[in-house]
Formats: C-alpha cells, structure tokens, sequence
C-alpha cells in the first residue's frame, strides 16, 4: 500500500526481506507520508464540519453518509485508505442507497464535499466522486390547499380531539395556531415546531438573518397572532425546548397528518401548508425574487418549484399592462 493505493506489480526479488526493504525505503522517501485511513480522514472532516459551526441538520446527515455508511462499506470492502477510492467503487457504495433520487442526489453531494475536503489536506489529488453523475429527478407539481380545503382543514382543527377524545382543549387551539402559521408564514415545519416566542413582535414575525446580516420579517394576520396567543407555551410555542427536536416534529407530523384526514384531504402533509403561502404571493403579483426570501430559497429553485404560478403571474401581468392601453388607444384613434 502507498499512497493509500494497492500497487500489484513485480518487484524483480526473490527474497520476501529485500521485497520488505524495498517498500521501506519508498516508505522513507515519502512516497506514503500523506496516507490516511478512511476512519480518520472522515473523523477530520466531522470535527471540520464543528468547527464550521454547520447546521444540526447537515451535521446528522454528513454522519449518515460518510460514518454510518461509507466507513462500514470500505471495512467490507477491505478498503483502508482515503486513497484507495475510485469511481468503480464508489459507484458501489451509491447501489446501497435505497433512496428517493432526490435525497440520493443530496447525499451525493456530501460524499463529494468530503472528497474536496480531502483534497485541499492533500491525501488524495482528485475527487473520484465528481464522476458520479446525479439521479435524474421528475419534478412533482406543488399542490397548494385551495380555499375550500382550507376551510376543512381549519374546520378539522376545531373539532381535533386530544388523547382522551376531548374537544375544544388547549390542544385543539394548539394545532389550529400551528395550521395558521405554518400557512401564512411559510415557515417550514421544523423550523415551526422551533419557533421562539421572541420571534413575534406584535404582527411581525422574524423568519431569519440573511447571509448578508439583514433581518428578514413577515406580516401575520392578527388571527393567526391571536390564535398563538389562544393555549399556554413557554419558550417556544410549539415545543417545550426540553428533548429531541427531530421527535417533536414528528409528533407534529402525526398531528397534521390527523387533521388532514379528518379534513377529507388524505394527501395532505405540512409543506403544502407552505406552498399555498408561496402561491397566493406568486398569483397576487409579488415579484418571486420577493417570495425567494420570504421562503429563504433562491430564485432559482423557487422558479423550478413554482413555474406554473410563476407563469400565470406573467399572464396577470400581462392583462395589467393591456388595461393601461385603453386611453392611450382612445388618443390614436383621434
């Protein structure tokens, strides 16, 4: 082994010692100096990821991809060192994904930032992953309530009965509140279940801090803020900031999913909630650089998630435009 790559070649020696001298001598050289086994490189990585001070969310999914999975596959494989990686094999790894393209194509993405990470500390020369081509994702059409779903839903959430079969209990005016901000907030639903109470001034709701330091508020209707106002809560207004974040959303998701049955919408999940919030901005005219940053996408992935509504947009636009032809036209023809 050097470098981190397996060499299957002659050596012209017939003596196994003058073979092992050999091999120590390009050892001394340097020729191995910058092997590193695949353990260590990926525990290197992860303590970068720290100090990056990255999200929870890639954090957890950086350990999935790389020490959950491709540290138990390369053992398998008799692969030890980083440099021992190439397409074949790592085209291998990716066959045991047993993923939606989607979420392959954004664990892709991490297996190569390591790779370039490995790269820049100078173990490896190039990065075997980049050949790996992505999935081919079909684009699913955004499916935003209409207004008569709406009022089912909301209409479920009233009549949304706790543990105990009770209705009209501060849980049922909870998941109403959550309904409401999730749909006129846009806030996905993590960052919902986590939301501060210090986030609400009065009707403004603090959504994030753009990378450029600015602060970026959204308008609530005063029913939703009455509605947040309407069960007790501490910190936070839909978790008690004690446990698993992840295992509060779920508990959410299981409560939406109840409603939404109970609303005659068996499709229903909470990121139409934020769909229907993105659309009624798309369709009222709001320009879509507006709508990126409320939602806190780029234009371009909200033009990729949203094109029919962006393109009656431009029709509405369009009529707007033709309406103000009207007296102009009237002085032509005198």
């Amino acid at each position: 082994m050097l470098r981190g790559k397996m060499l299957r070649k002659s050596l012209d020696l017939r003596s196994w010692d003058a073979a092992q001298r050999l091999v120590r001598e390009w050892e001394t050289e340097g020729v191995a100096e910058t092997a590193i086994e695949v353990s260590k490189a990926v525990e290197a990585f992860m303590k970068d990821c720290t100090a990056r001070n990255l999200a929870r969310g890639s954090i957890k999914l950086y350990r999935i991809v790389l020490q959950d999975g491709l540290v138990p596959w390369a053992l398998r494989k008799h692969i030890h060192f980083v440099g021992q990686f190439d397409v074949d094999n790592l085209r291998a790894f990716r066959e045991t994904w047993k993923l939606a393209p989607i979420t392959a194509n954004d664990r892709l993405k991490k297996l190569r930032a390591f790779f370039r990470f490995a790269i820049e500390s100078g173990w490896i020369e190039q990065n075997p992953a980049r050949s790996l081509k992505p999935a081919k994702v079909m684009p699913n059409p955004t499916l935003p309530f209409d207004e008569r779903e709406m009022a089912r839903i909301l209409a479920a959430c009233d009549d949304y009965q706790d543990h105990l079969g009770r209705k009209g209990t501060a849980n049922g005016r909870r998941v109403k509140a959550f309904v409401l901000l999730l749909r006129y907030s846009g806030l996905r639903i993590g960052d919902a279940v986590a939301l501060p109470v210090k986030s609400l001034h009065g009707e403004r709701l603090f959504l994030r801090t753009e990378k450029t330091g600015t602060a970026v508020h959204a308008p609530l209707p005063r029913a939703v803020v009455d509605a947040l106002d309407t069960f007790p809560h501490g910190d936070h207004f839909f978790w008690t900031g004690v446990g698993d974040l992840a295992g509060a959303k779920r508990a959410w998701d299981r409560r939406l999913k109840k409603v939404f049955l109970a609303a005659g919408v068996p499709d229903g999940h909470a990121h139409r909630l934020r769909d229907t919030f993105a659309v009624e901005l798309l369709e009222k005219g709001v320009p879509i650089e507006v709508v990126a940053t409320l939602l806190g996408n780029t234009v371009a992935i909200v033009e990729k998630h949203y094109a029919p509504w962006v393109a009656s947009r431009q029709v509405a636009l369009e009529a707007a435009v033709r309406q103000t032809w009207t007296p102009a036209k009237t002085a032509l023809q005198a």
